[in-house]
């Protein structure tokens, strides 16, 4: 049972740090430095996405697609 909960866990972890690295590439952040920042914080195993979701999310801007 418990081992059901901690694959639960990584799953949604796995997830959501799947969700920030896509998230990270459709976004400007102002330099390739910043991105590739976010986009090595974003990585980092179970922190990296919280982090990014509570202070990263928001720096970035949707880079405008046309057509």
């Amino acid at each position: 049972m418990v081992i059901k909960i901690w694959i639960g866990i990584g799953i949604f972890f796995l997830l959501l740090t799947w969700w920030a690295v896509i998230d990270i590439t459709k976004k400007d952040f102002g330099s390739v430095l910043k991105k590739a920042l976010w986009g090595f914080i974003a990585l980092i195993p179970f922190l990296g996405p919280l982090i990014y979701f509570a202070i990263g999310y928001r720096k970035g801007k949707k880079i405008a697609t046309y057509g």
